[in-house]
């Protein structure tokens, strides 16, 4: 069964999308949210495989959810709009669905299609690689983990640095990331998901090159595609098979992996200080 989430501020446009899916076997609607705050946190709580996501709502509006929910586990998306401008561009330049209101049975037949072949692990990174570079395309961000490490140090080079922060181009302006702010950072294909202070940053690099700037007292790599500041941890949980999950101060939880044992009893000590 396909775990699918539909996100829109219209109650008529989420009823009449559950109406048209229930025609689907292997569609489960396991939630419906009318804003962007609802909907990550369902994403969190209920790891829905496909999410339909409305562009034009209020408060955190569709790109700034997308964004927000960045990492190695976000779920498929169908982007939903009303109205075909720029967005629409971006959307086909990266190879991503779309249906737009008022939804044609046709087209809806089409994504689902494309949903189903896009099930298998491989194709789904190639799809949050393309998520991604439309998150990236729409903020204006810096697209190199390089580019945010230069800019915090100017004249010198990356592979040198240590530094105390990050410089993260978004448009014409720089956000400075404070190392201690981290929370986490996911890898998700070809691209970094950096969630510090509630936000998250999204830069095109390698867990390899983070992890060598990232202070190793302060940080430890819990699973291939994850590494977690020990400060932030609040809570371990055991699973069945040998692996942990762990809880973050934004309520994040990831996963740590059976080969990542060893760091188990560290972060068991921070998460027990009060």
């Amino acid at each position: 069964m396909i775990r699918t989430l539909i996100v829109d501020d219209e109650e008529l446009a989420r009823r009449g999308l559950e109406l048209r899916l229930a025609a689907e076997s292997d569609i489960q609607i396991c939630g419906q949210c009318g804003n962007g705050r609802e909907a990550l946190v369902a994403v969190r709580e209920q790891q829905p495989d496909l999410v339909f996501l409305d562009i034009q709502m209020p408060g955190l509006d569709g790109f700034e959810t997308l964004k927000a929910m960045a990492g190695r586990h976000m779920p498929l998306v169908v982007f939903v709009t009303a109205f075909a401008d720029y967005a629409v561009k971006a959307f086909e330049a990266n190879a991503l669905d779309y249906l737009l209101k008022p939804i044609d049975d046709l087209r809806l037949a089409r994504a689902l299609r494309r949903v189903r072949a896009t099930l298998d692990q491989r194709q789904a990174r190639d799809h949050r690689s393309r998520l991604l570079n439309l998150v990236c395309d729409l903020s204006g961000e810096a697209l190199t983990l390089d580019d945010a490490l230069r800019q915090s140090q100017p004249g010198k080079q990356p592979e040198h640095l240590s530094p105390e922060r990050l410089a993260i181009r978004e448009g014409r302006d720089v956000t400075y990331v404070d190392m201690n702010d981290i929370v986490c950072v996911e890898a998700a294909g070809d691209y970094l998901c950096i969630h510090a202070a509630g936000q998250t940053h999204v830069l095109r690099g390698t867990m390899k090159k983070i992890e060598k700037v990232l202070p190793k007292a302060q940080f430890a790599r819990v699973h291939r595609s994850t590494i977690v500041n020990v400060d932030r941890v609040r809570s371990l949980r055991a699973h069945t098979n040998g692996e942990y999950f762990i809880r973050l101060e934004n309520d994040h939880e990831v996963k740590m992996s059976r080969s990542h044992r060893d760091v188990a009893g560290r972060l068991q000590q921070q998460a027990a200080v009060p």
